[in-house]
């Protein structure tokens, strides 16, 4: 076991990431308190969540890959708690919206989201991902069973380029694509790691079946 195995099943491991994941929150939070938000404080507030659910995903989507590349299983255990923080800002980001922008009014919210499609994107994002953060559990998993279980997580691929698609038309009022362009880069590239993958599997099925024919004969 290598010595970045052994620091991944410390005991301590796991309560270290989530406080890592609580700092951004923490920070906003402190920042709003101490009104270091700037002129408009909501709309910083609406933004950086928003960030942070991206950049979540971002990592939920990374977990894999980095697990497979360097050999290092002990990665998986903390996808579930990385997934949740993702649902965790999405819902900070819907309340601050909700909140600073209509004032938990439900009819303007509702009229607002039919409105604008880059809200409407939004919130199909949140109302995915909230049945991927209810069966982000044990118990859910044995109900659903593993196979029905891992198709319905795979809605987060739907969920992160509908993701993307949101934040490219916040930034679009802005003429502001640098950041796009960056998180687009990262999701593809995650994205098509794993079509690799599933590729490479489909290709090994088939001469595995092959050979194991030919043995028989």
């Amino acid at each position: 076991m290598t010595v970045n195995q052994k620091w991944l099943l410390h005991p301590a491991a796991k309560p270290m990431m989530f406080a890592a994941c609580l700092l951004p929150f923490a920070w906003l939070f402190y920042s709003a308190l101490t009104d270091q938000l700037g002129a408009n404080p909501a709309e910083a507030l609406i933004r950086a969540t928003g960030d942070w659910t991206l950049r979540f995903l971002c990592i939920v989507l990374a977990v894999t890959p980095l697990r497979t590349l360097t050999n290092t299983p002990a990665l998986a255990r903390f996808r579930r708690m990385l997934g949740l923080f993702v649902y965790f800002y999405v819902v900070v980001h819907l309340l601050s919206y909700s909140g600073f922008d209509m004032g938990f009014d439900v009819t303007d919210i509702a009229v607002d989201i039919a409105k604008r499609p880059f809200i409407l994107v939004g919130f199909t994002s949140f109302v995915l991902l909230t049945p991927l953060a209810a069966t982000s559990f044990n118990a859910a998993i044995k109900k659903l069973g593993a196979k029905r279980w891992q198709r319905l997580h795979k809605l987060v691929y739907v969920i992160a380029g509908l993701g993307l698609l949101h934040f490219f038309w916040m930034r679009a009022g802005k003429n502001d694509f640098a950041e796009v362009f960056v998180y687009a880069a990262i999701v593809a590239l995650l994205l098509a790691w794993r079509a690799a993958q599933y590729l490479k599997k489909k290709s090994i099925k088939p001469n595995k079946i092959g050979r194991e024919q030919l043995l028989k004969q």
